[in-house]
């Protein structure tokens, strides 16, 4: 799959193409089911398919001070939409320029610079100045100048409540892990390098491999069974605290996972790991002997648990 920037020309090839449009941070049910739309109708016609996304998030335009709120990387986007049958990925740079198009100039911008034949959105999506373009005007205008334009309804669970990136956000800060996995329909996963940290872990027993948070939207605090997942295709179980670590002085907030039965070292690789379920809150130990004590009966619920759940990629 490619992976385009706005500004730059549009490849021949990828021109006339069905654009699925929207954040699309998580890829969860609802932003699959209208890849998939975008995919089913380029096949269909014969075309290719662009996934686009914006970074920054409108959001953190708007609101640069806002509490880190990001389900997935643009990275982890992009192999999902690869996944999804994307030919594409195209990254609109989410500026106050592109921000204060008219719907109109936003549209011709896909029609004529981008060659876009087909838009594909959820039926919330709005853009333009002040949001003020809408699905019905993509609709309309987009006729005039040759692009069709399709709106794909909310999914809904089976509560009847509607799959949003708000709700995977709050089930996390919960965590309750369970929902947000059954939405996204894969777990939660946070990827990053791997860093030198104090060392500590490795001289009670329990080496960690430990990643910084970056923007990633932070989960509640506290110990999660999780899965680890290798440059190389290798997936590994283990147990891992996220928070401040309050046992430390001073604190500092990281992904700590420790892999079960795993002694090569991670230092500088890129990895994912998945957060399955939530074990307990982070707390206070007085002395190492507790704490490590602690830690491994915390390894061994996350054994039991992981033992009967299937891995999901």
């Amino acid at each position: 799959m490619e992976r385009l920037e706005s500004g730059a020309p549009i490849p021949a090839h990828l021109r006339g193409s069905i654009m699925a449009l929207g954040n699309f941070d998580g890829f969860h049910l609802g932003h699959q089911a209208v890849v998939g739309r975008a995919a089913a109708r380029a096949r269909a016609e014969g075309r290719p398919v662009i996934v686009a996304t914006f970074d920054p998030h409108p959001m953190r335009l708007f609101h640069p001070d806002a509490p880190f709120f990001r389900l997935t990387s643009l990275d982890q986007r992009a192999a999902l939409f690869a996944r999804a049958g994307a030919d594409a990925m195209l990254v609109f740079g989410f500026t106050h320029q592109l921000a204060s198009l008219e719907p109109g100039e936003f549209i011709r911008l896909l029609a004529e610079d981008m060659g876009v034949a087909g838009v594909v959105t959820g039926e919330d999506f709005t853009f333009g100045r002040g949001r003020s373009g809408t699905v019905d005007l993509l609709a309309r205008s987009g006729a005039a100048i040759g692009i069709s334009a399709e709106a794909v309804p909310a999914v809904t669970n089976e509560a009847g409540e509607v799959v949003s990136s708000s709700r995977i956000r709050a089930a996390l800060r919960s965590g309750d892990c369970a929902t947000a996995t059954r939405l996204l329909t894969r777990p939660f996963a946070i990827q990053g390098t791997v860093q030198h940290g104090d060392k500590l872990g490795r001289t009670i027993g329990f080496p960690t491999a430990n990643i910084d948070l970056g923007h990633y939207l932070r989960p509640a605090y506290g110990i999660y069974a999780v899965r680890g997942l290798l440059p190389d295709g290798r997936v590994l179980d283990g147990a891992a605290n996220l928070g401040i670590r309050p046992s430390f002085d001073p604190p500092k907030e990281l992904l700590e996972p420790h892999f079960f039965d795993f002694s090569e070292s991670l230092y500088d690789q890129c990895i994912e790991v998945q957060l399955i379920h939530f074990l307990r809150p982070e707390a206070k130990y007085d002395g190492l002997d507790a704490l490590t004590a602690q830690i491994a009966k915390d390894c061994d619920a996350a054994r039991q648990i992981l033992a009967g759940t299937p891995h999901v990629a």
